[in-house]
């Protein structure tokens, strides 16, 4: 299921990078970014590279900017994915890192985050992130709102279940959720008329796009920015 597509462009982790910092929040050491007083918070669940990739920091910080509280909490507790470590392939990493441990890991940051005051929560997920948000997402009562980036592992029997609005953004060049599985997705949202829902594919980018792009590839960088403006529109409309 997570074939070498899911791992490709392993970002350089920096722990010091984004304009944000380093805390604590349901008990999971989390990048956060923008004004802690916002009633409105934005989690993002990363893929197996974990919080500590700039481009994924960079995202969180434009959310902050459009007004919401972004939080990236690590899910791994200290242990990505190590593209370059034969020992433990992606197979036996996950096996340590499944993403149902990240849904029960999520509920105590949704918790902490509702306890300081935020009153709607929005929840993006990439690649291995996506499988956990869209596990809130069959739920009113974590989040307002979900977006999918390249999801991994997510199956149209999640998607049947969902009760929140979600945006699905995909890869043309995606071994993971190709095209054809998309138009399954948006087809059984079709039909949930009480589920508001976008399905988008975009052309010529491959699985990872929307984080895991070359900051200096002109092209990279453009799709990563509509794919990230979309997010932002889904998030502005539904989580108030």
């Amino acid at each position: 299921m997570s074939g070498p597509q899911c791992c490709a462009n392993p970002p350089t982790l920096n722990p010091s990078s984004g304009a944000g910092h380093v805390e604590k929040v349901g008990g999971l050491d989390s990048y956060v970014s923008g004004s802690p007083d916002s009633k409105l918070a934005i989690l993002l669940v990363s893929d197996v590279y974990g919080y500590e990739a700039p481009n994924l920091r960079k995202l969180a910080d434009k959310i902050a900017a459009a007004g919401f509280y972004a939080v990236v909490p690590d899910f791994f507790y200290g242990d990505p994915f190590v593209s370059d470590n034969a020992e433990r392939p992606i197979q036996v990493w996950i096996k340590d890192h499944g993403m149902d441990k990240g849904y029960e890991d999520a509920k105590p940051v949704i918790e902490a985050l509702n306890s300081k005051g935020v009153s709607a929560i929005g929840a993006v997920g990439f690649c291995w992130g996506a499988k956990v948000v869209v596990e809130l997402g069959k739920s009113s009562a974590f989040i307002k709102a979900a977006v999918l980036c390249h999801p991994s592992f997510v199956t149209v029997d999640d998607i049947k279940e969902l009760k929140v609005p979600i945006s699905i953004l995909g890869a043309e060049i995606d071994q993971l959720s190709p095209p054809a599985l998309l138009k399954q997705f948006e087809e059984v949202l079709a039909s949930k008329s009480e589920v508001a829902s976008f399905v988008k594919v975009f052309p010529k980018v491959a699985h990872g796009w929307t984080v895991r792009y070359n900051v200096e590839d002109e092209a990279a960088v453009k799709s990563a920015e509509e794919a990230h403006g979309n997010l932002l529109e889904w998030f502005v409309k539904y989580v108030k």
